[in-house]
């Protein structure tokens, strides 16, 4: 089994740093190669380059209000779900298909039921129907 990690070709794990802006703001991300090759290859489907990608992950992330404290760790996470996404079936294996163009809400509830039936982690706080503030029971009552 560890064959086909250990005789990837080792550039993979190479990290490479690359600057970039972010709102006029320079900024340097160091991830491996592997990571870059995948946000480009996700940037290209949907037209975008890797600089424009990157920045529309950064203000999308913050306007869901996630905290990018560690923002390569969120890339790389990225980088991940986009892989397991397509071994799933979930979003198209051809690159000529924007990733856009997937329901990304029926994607997010099929994931978050998947996820309740393993008993492996507990719905993501991340979807604004399982945040605390969002629960019936935590709602302000309404006065008439």
């Amino acid at each position: 089994m560890c064959e086909l990690f250990i005789g990837a070709d080792p550039m993979l794990w190479q990290s490479r740093t690359r600057s970039l802006r972010i709102d006029g703001v320079a900024t340097s991300i160091r991830i491996e190669t592997h990571f870059w090759e995948t946000l480009e290859e996700i940037g290209a489907r949907d037209g975008l380059s890797l600089a424009q990608l990157i920045t529309k992950l950064w203000h999308e992330a913050m306007d869901a209000d996630h905290d990018l404290g560690n923002f390569t760790s969120f890339l790389r996470v990225c980088c991940s779900r986009y892989h397991a996404l397509i071994a799933l079936g979930e979003i198209s294996s051809d690159l000529s298909r924007p990733i856009a163009a997937s329901p990304a809400q029926e994607i997010l509830a099929r994931e978050a039921a998947r996820r309740a039936l393993s008993g492996l982690r507990p719905p993501s706080l991340s979807q604004p129907e399982n945040r605390p503030e969002n629960r019936p029971e935590n709602r302000p009552e309404k006065i008439n």
